[in-house]
């Protein structure tokens, strides 16, 4: 289960307590949107504010980067130098996967690898066995608080079908009504940002998240 703090973008950048406050209430990581105003049409933060976050919250929170950025490759170095964790790159914005999953595994970090939802699934089954994660968007990248596309699903369960130990997130609109859908389909990992920060019990909703998570992954494992 993933805290995705862009909802609350500039109060997190003022004050890292809400990020804190957070994982107090059971989020596993802090997924960490960045947008340059180039591949997506908004602009969030670049390395100084990770760097910045790493040091008010110390060594453990794991900081999932997702780089909605036209130029992926120049911001592995200064990510890693700020304390990233976890880099993940668009399909859709490099010509050199491949030079660039390299890249990020020198430079220390985990390797993520998302697609936004006209990318053909299949497109980034070559890569699979290079990556840590598979990111699939549920909705177009670059803003909160969309709403859930569910024909993005099939995606999940062919990914889930033919890589069955690798892990794939989803991202966007996913919250207590959506959460068994994305389960069920074969994803493993959650980003949450609008579903967690809107409550007034983060930590109910978390718990929610990844029980439905635990006990599909659960399933699978009893039905093969």
């Amino acid at each position: 289960m993933e805290y995705n703090p862009q909802e609350i973008q500039h109060n997190f950048l003022q004050n890292p307590k809400e990020c804190d406050r957070m994982l107090q209430s059971g989020a596993e990581n802090l997924h960490l949107d960045v947008m340059d105003g180039h591949f997506v049409p908004n602009i969030t933060f670049g390395h100084p504010v990770v760097e910045c976050l790493r040091k008010q919250l110390g060594n453990d929170p794991f900081f999932y980067m997702h780089m909605m950025v036209a130029k992926p490759e120049q911001w592995v170095k200064p990510m890693s130098a700020a304390g990233a964790n976890q880099y993940t790159f668009h399909l859709e914005d490099t010509e050199n996967p491949g030079i660039l999953i390299k890249d990020i595994r020198e430079s220390g970090m985990k390797v993520g690898l998302a697609i936004k939802p006209n990318t053909t699934v299949e497109d980034l089954a070559p890569w699979a066995s290079q990556i840590d994660m598979a990111l699939v968007m549920t909705v177009e990248p670059g803003f909160g608080g969309q709403k859930f596309m569910e024909g993005i699903m099939p995606k999940v369960q062919w990914l889930r079908s033919q890589f069955p130990s690798l892990d794939i997130e989803v991202d966007g609109g996913v919250g207590p009504e959506i959460i068994h859908r994305c389960a069920g389909a074969g994803a493993n990992m959650i980003v949450s940002g609008s579903a967690v920060m809107k409550s007034h019990d983060p930590r109910t909703v978390i718990n929610l998240l990844r029980n439905a998570c635990c006990e599909a992954i659960q399933k699978r494992s009893l039905d093969r």
